[in-house]
């Protein structure tokens, strides 16, 4: 079997993001150009137009219900202070919020195409306010519709565009949701609750009498639920041991679909309202991959883009047939030239934590004519999300496939904080018990060396944002189980990372990790800064300067100290990168320097 280099694995593109227009166009976002951009496309498989043409990366595209533009959202450099774009069809571009000092999340178009509604922290960059902008208003001529005083969505106008749904989030595992009149801008609370509930995915019913969303009121998962506007909350569906993940509804048919996330598999439901909260079933959508989302619908609900992936299935949208259940793939993007066939597959495993807690975890083995036939076992890379409040999913990775092409199995836990498993597994490692699941990480290492396939010797920790903070607290805390580690974006210390963290997000943070003020000792003792002398095995640090989240100086003062103790370590740091690699020709940079040093060390 031929074999193919890092660039070639990097450069396996993507479709997602799909958007149906008004007379049935697909605009989608593509990294073709080696970043995200505004693609459309006319018919399935037809060549795609593209439509935007940036350095940095376009997060959404969102079509008007009514002629054929889109409004596009860009950040500059990865700072994640979003401006709106207005697309026409003839190319012409119109900044339309002319603020780019200040965030801007979207919030959905009126139905009849007029106006578009967005929150934004303009007023106090620590709060969003609730604003209402007519599609031709540029920068100040928005009206500032509500201000707020925390992290406030808008999840979309009502059928008649008389109000605005929208959700305030305490925390991510805390959230309530109002209606607000666009005339007066006065807000009516529908969730006042006590404790933490999770209202999510909220979505407005198809006649505005009601909301549509995914809840954990009174359950361990999440369920799909109706909310009257009363505030009475019906079940619709219940999703058993797993979380139903979203709601998608077209208000003009009544249909909508639901995904339910079954072992980090997305079991899709698509069906029609025949009642408050009966939902008649259409067969299920013919896909590929596994992983499915981003609904759109398009015009009468007969059909939705969706856009599909799996670990050996590189995404790419589909257009499924609402009563049919028949789908056709659109998007072609690229492999490379790699033959689909060669991906591999991961095995879902699970292994017994310290306490007893079976923790899940995909393994993933290179084929056997990628290993080193020495009668020893593979190295593995032990690749950690993010988030913490995520979860790895078989999603496609082309790093993934190339470090298997390679040799290396990789291993991928959902240790407890991880969501996916319900809300006591996910408040498992809150606060105080933070260090918890850095011992899921260290179980999960010694089950490794225990399986005839690896190579005990040569584990590498890898893992990016908060994932980037268990690969330093597994080196400084069990410093003898790892060869090396690859830290990308992570957090170094989590009381410099709390005070420099863009102010927006300090209150949601300090919600999962504890807060300054009140846990300022105990997130200096678990800092891995403070035990940085435990570090032996080489470490690889990768960063973004324009980073608001993580901001650059974790990297920086781990880096440095590393460095004075006469470790091996590698720092990289990307000028227009913020939190993450985006731009492809820096993911190429910086993984090859990667993997060079894991051939030297590991």
């Amino acid at each position: 079997m031929p074999s193919y280099d890092l660039e070639r694995y990097l450069n396996v593109r993507y479709a997602t993001g799909a958007s149906l227009g008004p007379d049935g166009t697909l605009a989608f976002r593509s990294d073709v150009t080696g970043t995200a951009q505004v693609w459309t496309l006319s018919e399935p498989g037809a060549w795609p137009a593209q439509r935007t043409f940036y350095e940095d990366a376009v997060s959404f595209a969102s079509y008007s219900p009514e002629r054929p533009e889109l409004i596009f959202g860009k950040d500059e450099g990865g700072n994640e202070r979003m401006q709106l774009h207005r697309l026409d069809p003839d190319g012409t571009v119109t900044d339309l919020t002319r603020d780019p000092e200040s965030k801007h999340r979207w919030g959905g178009w009126s139905s009849d195409g007029e106006r578009f509604a967005f929150a934004a922290n303009r007023r106090d960059e620590s709060v969003f306010d609730v604003y209402v902008q007519g599609r031709n208003d540029v920068g100040d001529e928005a009206t500032l519709l509500r201000e707020g005083d925390g992290w406030l969505t808008v999840s979309g106008w009502s059928p008649d565009d008389e109000r605005l749904l929208v959700t305030e989030a305490h925390s991510n595992f805390d959230q309530d949701v109002y209606v607000c009149d666009v005339d007066s801008g006065d807000l009516t609370h529908l969730t006042p609750h006590e404790g933490d509930i999770r209202y999510r995915s909220a979505e407005w019913g198809p006649d505005g009498d009601a909301v549509y969303l995914v809840t954990d009121e009174g359950s361990d998962t999440l369920y799909l639920a109706r909310l009257a506007l009363d505030g009475d909350l019906e079940p619709v569906r219940d999703g058993g041991d797993w979380n139903v993940d979203g709601v998608s509804v077209d208000q003009d048919s009544g249909r909508l679909a639901y995904s339910r996330n079954v072992e980090g598999y997305t079991e899709l439901t698509v069906g029609e309202l025949t009642g408050p909260t009966t939902v008649e079933a259409f067969p299920e959508p013919d896909l590929p991959g596994g992983l499915a989302g981003g609904v759109s619908w398009g015009p009468d609900g007969d059909r939705f883009a969706v856009s599909v992936s799996g670990r050996a299935v590189n995404t790419n949208v589909f257009v499924v047939e609402t009563a049919t259940g028949e789908s056709e793939r659109w998007t072609y993007a690229s492999t490379a030239g790699i033959p689909e066939e060669t991906f591999v597959e991961p095995e879902l495993v699970r292994y017994d934590s310290f306490d007893g807690l079976e923790v899940p975890a995909f393994l993933s083995l290179p084929a056997d004519d990628a290993r080193d036939h020495d009668g020893e076992g593979v190295p593995v890379v032990v690749d950690i999300h993010g988030g913490p409040e995520s979860q790895r999913r078989p999603s496609f990775s082309g790093l993934t496939q190339y470090f298997l092409s390679r040799g290396y199995a990789v291993f991928e836990p959902n240790v407890r904080g991880s969501t996916g498993y319900g809300t006591e597994y996910t408040r498992l490692d809150d606060v105080d018990r933070r260090m918890d699941s850095v011992r899921d990480l260290k179980a999960g290492a010694e089950w490794l060396r225990d399986h005839p396939a690896v190579d005990g010797d040569r584990i590498v920790a890898m893992g990016g944002s908060y994932g980037g903070f268990m690969v330093l607290a597994g080196l400084t805390e069990y410093p003898d189980l790892w060869a090396a580690g690859v830290d990308v974006v992570g957090i170094a210390n989590f009381v410099t990372f709390l005070e420099n963290t863009g102010s927006w997000r300090r209150s949601l943070r300090e919600a999962e990790y504890g807060s300054l003020e009140d846990d300022r000792e105990f997130l200096e003792s678990i800092s891995p800064i403070n035990s940085v002398d435990r570090i032996s095995a080489p470490l690889f640090v990768v960063h973004g300067a324009n980073d608001p989240r993580v901001p650059v100086g974790e990297a920086e003062q781990i880096v440095d100290e590393v460095e004075q103790r006469g470790v091996p370590v590698e720092k990289l740091i990307f000028d227009d990168e913020g939190h993450g690699i985006s731009k492809r020709e820096n993911r190429i940079a910086a993984y090859s320097r990667v993997v060079d040093f894991l051939d030297e060390h590991v």
